[in-house]
């Protein structure tokens, strides 16, 4: 399995490592400017680092309300601070513009990421109005830009949205992996940090016959053993913060003690 050539492990961790709001964003802190941006995103990707998780995720994720075609600025800035903390990053990495796969395409080629997370196909009904993809221009687009080598994680359970369409959630992974040959397919809870229903994770990889299924929201110490029975790995972000509060920064100890279940785990394996 790929997941294991990139990440050396089986049933990888990916951290989530969220930047603060970033120019053009409504909760964007001008005085601080791009430096408190940076300074935040260094000291959670070291947090993170040390507390042993096995990948990272960049994202925009403080850029409330989200837009599903990002503008130029918050690619830049996420590519900007990236760079800046290149030669810190010690462990495989990828990127996340919310929610706009094309953006995280382009910034994963400018930045050497190698992966990506994204509601790449599908209609949903959203908080963030109709959201509609195109999942073959999206394809065709990563190999415009040289960007073949990049993993492509397909959220088909998005946060704060619904399906258009009576389909079982069986149904659409086994679309999404004949039509679209995705790397990964993810499966969310209702909003970050809300935990991602067991039996989903089960019946979606039941339904399929080579894709990896990661847990991509809601993941604790309490739960993770739970949720890897059944899924290939973890995307995971609140349960790190301090007190598991989504707007928090890292807190070490909770990554240490959350790997310390992981690692447990991993040796029945």
């Amino acid at each position: 399995m790929w997941t294991k050539d990139l990440f050396g492990v089986e049933k990888p961790i990916i951290a989530m490592c969220h930047m603060q709001p970033m120019p053009g964003d409504p909760g964007y802190d001008a005085e601080g400017g791009m430096e408190k941006v940076l300074e935040c995103a260094r000291k959670d990707l070291h947090a993170l680092q040390e507390g042993g998780v096995d990948g990272i995720m960049f994202s925009n994720e403080f850029s409330l309300p989200y837009l599903t075609k990002v503008e130029t600025i918050t690619v830049a800035s996420m590519a900007s601070v990236i760079g800046e903390l290149k030669s810190e990053i010690k462990i495989p990495f990828g990127v996340n513009c919310l929610w706009d796969p094309i953006a995280s395409i382009d910034l994963a080629v400018a930045v050497g990421g190698k992966f990506i997370r994204e509601i790449i196909s599908g209609v949903y009904a959203s908080d963030f109005g109709l959201w509609n993809t195109n999942v073959g221009a999206t394809a065709r687009h990563k190999m415009a830009v040289s960007g073949k080598d990049i993993k492509m994680l397909y959220n088909i359970v998005p946060e704060a949205a619904s399906y258009l369409g009576n389909r079982e959630i069986e149904d659409i992974a086994k679309t999404t992996e004949f039509n679209n040959h995705p790397d990964a397919i993810c499966v969310s809870g209702l909003t970050a940090g809300s935990e991602t229903d067991t039996q989903i994770l089960r019946r979606v990889k039941d339904a399929l016959k080579r894709t990896p299924v990661f847990c991509n929201t809601g993941c604790n110490k309490d739960n993770i053993k739970r949720q890897l029975t059944y899924a290939d790995g973890a995307v995971c972000a609140t349960t790190f913060k301090y007190d598991g509060i989504f707007e928090n920064a890292v807190d070490v100890n909770r990554v240490k003690e959350f790997m310390a279940e992981v690692k447990d785990f991993r040796k029945g394996l």
